[in-house]
């Protein structure tokens, strides 16, 4: 007698043979497409971040079941090699021991109180230990809020309007920000956003990366990815960041980094550590919540005194330093010795050389630079001469040539980002074994790549 259909499918019904048989291609085979088609219907593009929706590179996107370590695995059953890593904020590896267990431990407590909890306390001792420039944190729930949270403290300290954004740089969907960007924002084609109004980008300046502004009076802060990790990897030029440091002394602005992709990801004091400069204020986000959405602001403690409630900043949220993502947090930072990170970079570089080798071995024009454990890639005429080192450079980057790499790649079972600006990240998931199958499978990819 056949099952009951029940209203969704999950591996627990696909197991009992209990799908919902219009979501299936077969006994106990649930359709990527199906899925994807049935979140259309009430979620906009049928996804909740628009990339996630294959624009960029075409087709539908395969639907994510479950994950373990370096991999994931999609709704029919197929297993990929994971480079995406939830765009970074994962660094041990899916469903790492240490981040479940600790999330096991948090759940039966409550999972959000409205009240400060210990564990919000511990994580911002954990940040602020560990990075110099923060001698305070205020936890929020994304990189995006902190971000428009920096903003807003910056202007509210110097009584100034005019912020100094780069090209190419995204910093999340803050009005404010999203006056030029990479990664999303440039995958889309898009020079800014609809339903931002000119005033809302009337105090943002847009400068070229490894350029350093002339600044005045009038600027209230530059904020800047100290590794432009949102157009194909781009490393600061020497004395970049240096010169930023000393316009914004020079004028009273304040200089913001935005660390939410190198935070904890290039080392203990991400970008600034080394790079060896001090911003005024730092933003975080993914790998300080394990996996779970999570932000922070961080700084001197003169700045952030400018926060609410004892200063004249607001900021709020409910979900602000809430118990599961704070636990994850604090379970991912306690994993991430040296020791850890030396793999890492030695995985990146391991990485970079397997994708160039197969690229160059069927003549296509690929560069994977690497920034500590970050890797980037470029495509293209981007590929040819040089490494990029500002957005017009970057956006040299044949994308149709990346869709079909994109696509290579994924039918030979390792999942990329489906836009050309984004980087590639490698975890301790990604021991020798799955580096080892991984070179196999790109050399497979190269060479349908190639046919």
């Amino acid at each position: 007698m056949a099952a009951t259909p029940i209203p969704y499918c999950d591996e627990t019904a696909c197991r009992a043979a209990a799908c919902v048989p219009t979501l299936c291609t077969g006994a106990g085979v649930r359709s990527n497409t199906s899925l994807y088609e049935r979140s259309t219907r009430v979620i906009p593009g049928g996804v909740n971040s628009s990339i996630r929706a294959f624009k960029a590179v075409g087709g539908s996107p395969y639907i994510v079941s479950r994950a373990d370590g370096a991999h994931v695995w999609d709704v029919e059953g197929n297993r990929y090699v994971d480079l995406v890593q939830s765009y970074g904020a994962v660094i041990l590896g899916h469903a790492h021991p240490a981040v479940t267990a600790a999330l096991r431990a948090t759940a039966p407590d409550g999972t959000s109180y409205g009240a400060p909890t210990p564990r919000e306390m511990k994580l911002a001792e954990a940040i602020s230990s560990r990075v110099a420039s923060c001698e305070q944190v205020r936890l929020m729930n994304s990189g995006t809020e902190a971000t428009s949270t920096a903003v807003r403290l910056a202007r509210g300290a110097t009584g100034r309007k005019r912020i100094v954004i780069f090209d190419g740089n995204f910093h999340g969907a803050t009005d404010a920000l999203l006056a030029a960007g990479g990664s999303g924002v440039a995958t889309l084609g898009l020079p800014g956003t609809a339903g931002v109004p000119d005033e809302a980008v009337a105090n943002t300046i847009v400068a070229p990366y490894n350029v350093v502004p002339t600044l005045d009076d009038r600027v209230a802060a530059v904020i800047v990815e100290p590794v432009a990790a949102n157009m194909g990897v781009v490393a600061p030029t020497q004395g970049f960041l240096q010169g930023l440091r000393r316009e914004c002394d020079r004028v009273g602005a304040l200089l913001v980094f935005d660390e939410v992709i190198t935070g904890f990801r290039l080392g203990p004091g991400g970008a600034q550590e080394k790079y060896d400069v001090r911003p005024d204020l730092t933003c975080f986000g993914k790998v300080i919540g394990g996996g779970l959405p999570i932000g922070a602001v961080g700084g001197r403690r003169d700045l952030m005194a400018t926060l609410s409630p004892i200063g004249k900043v607001f900021h709020a949220g409910t979900l602000a330093g809430n118990p599961m993502a704070t636990a994850a947090g604090l379970a991912a930072l306690n994993e991430l010795t040296d020791d850890v990170y030396m793999e890492l970079a030695a995985r990146a570089r391991r990485l970079s050389s397997m994708m160039r080798d197969a690229c160059a071995a069927v003549g296509v024009p690929a560069q994977f630079p690497v920034v500590g454990t970050l890797v980037g890639m470029f495509v293209g005429d981007a590929a040819r001469g040089a490494l990029p080192v500002n957005f017009d450079d970057a956006k040299k980057t044949d994308e149709a040539l990346y869709a079909k790499l994109f696509h290579a790649m994924l039918t030979e079972g390792v999942a990329l980002a489906p836009g050309a600006y984004e980087a590639l990240f490698v975890g301790l998931g990604h021991n020798d074994d799955v580096l080892g199958d991984l070179a196999e499978r790109v050399h497979r990819a190269a060479i349908r790549l190639e046919a």
